[in-house]
C-alpha cells in the first residue's frame, strides 16, 4: 500500500509539473544530427561488446543470471527456451539487466557513451556536446540516467576478476568503458561529481548500495567457490538464489 501511494504521488506530480511549467522543447537539426552520432558510435561499441567470445560466457558463469529461475523473480523465466548452450537470442531482459546490476556492472545503461563522447570529443566537437547537454532536455536526461546508472557501479567487488585467465580481459574491458563513461560525462556536464544536481536521489543511492555491499561480497564469494567446483556447490548455489531477494529489496528493483 505504501510503495503504491509513493509511485502514484509520483506521476501525479510529474504530470501536474509537466502541465504547469513545461513548455515544449523543439531539437534542432544539427542537435538531431549530433545525438544520431553519438547514437552510432555508441551502439557500435555496445554492439562489440554482445559479439565478444566472452559475452554469453562471463554472465553465465560470472554473474547471477542462472539464479532468477531459481529464485522465481518477475513474470519471466531467466531466458528463452530450453537449449543447453546460452545464446544471445536467449537472454531476457529482467535477468539480464538484474545480472549486470548484482556484479554492480550496470553495462546497460552506461556502456559505449563514453567512447562515443570522446570520439566527437577528439574531433573537436566538445563546445558542441556541452551545448547539447545544457539546451537539450531529452538529451540531458538520457545522461543523467546513464550518469545514475554509474553510481550504482562498484567494480571493487568484482576486481579479483581482473587477472583471471579466462575473464581478465574482459572484466578490463567492462571496467576501462566505465572509467572513461564517468569521465565523458562528467566533462560535458561540467560537474565535479555524478548526479552533481541530485542530491537526494545520490545520497539515497549511496545508503542502499552500502546496504547490499556486505550481501554482495558473500555472493560474490559463493559464485567463485561454484566456480572452482566446490564440494559444497548447493549450498553454494542456496547462498546465491537467497542474496538475490535481500539484494532486490534493499535496491528498490531488479536492475
Amino acid at each position: 500500500k505504501e510503495q503504491f501511494m509513493h509511485n502514484s504521488e509520483q506521476l501525479l506530480t510529474a504530470g501536474l509539473s509537466n502541465n504547469l511549467f513545461g513548455k515544449e522543447n523543439v531539437i534542432s537539426r544539427e542537435s538531431r544530427k549530433l545525438m544520431e552520432e553519438l547514437s552510432d558510435l555508441s551502439f557500435e561499441k555496445y554492439d562489440a561488446l554482445k559479439q565478444h567470445e566472452m559475452f554469453i560466457s562471463y554472465l553465465e558463469n560470472r554473474s547471477t543470471l542462472k539464479y532468477y529461475t531459481k529464485a522465481n523473480i518477475g513474470s519471466r523465466p531467466g531466458k528463452r527456451g530450453q537449449k543447453a548452450k546460452l545464446e544471445l537470442t536467449d537472454l531476457r531482459a529482467i535477468s539480464f539487466v538484474g545480472s549486470w546490476s548484482q556484479l554492480k556492472q550496470n553495462v546497460p545503461g552506461y556502456f559505449g557513451i563514453g567512447t562515443a563522447i570522446k570520439k566527437l570529443k577528439d574531433a573537436g566537437k566538445l563546445r558542441e556536446l556541452k551545448k547539447l547537454f545544457k539546451e537539450v532536455p531529452f538529451f540531458e536526461t538520457l545522461m543523467l540516467n546513464s550518469m545514475m546508472s554509474l553510481s550504482k557501479c562498484y567494480f571493487e567487488l568484482t576486481s579479483y576478476m581482473k587477472d583471471d585467465k579466462e575473464y581478465g580481459d574482459f572484466w578490463n574491458i567492462l571496467h576501462d568503458e566505465y572509467l572513461l563513461s564517468k569521465q565523458m560525462l562528467l566533462l560535458i556536464s561540467n560537474s565535479d561529481i555524478l548526479m552533481e544536481n541530485e542530491a537526494v536521489s545520490r545520497e539515497s543511492i549511496k545508503i542502499r548500495e552500502n546496504i547490499v555491499l556486505p550481501l554482495l561480497v558473500i555472493q560474490q564469494y559463493a559464485l567463485h567457490q561454484i566456480s572452482e567446483n566446490s564440494d559444497y556447490k548447493a549450498l553454494y548455489e542456496k547462498i546465491v538464489t537467497r542474496s538475490l531477494y535481500g539484494n532486490i529489496n534493499a535496491s528498490r528493483n531488479s536492475a
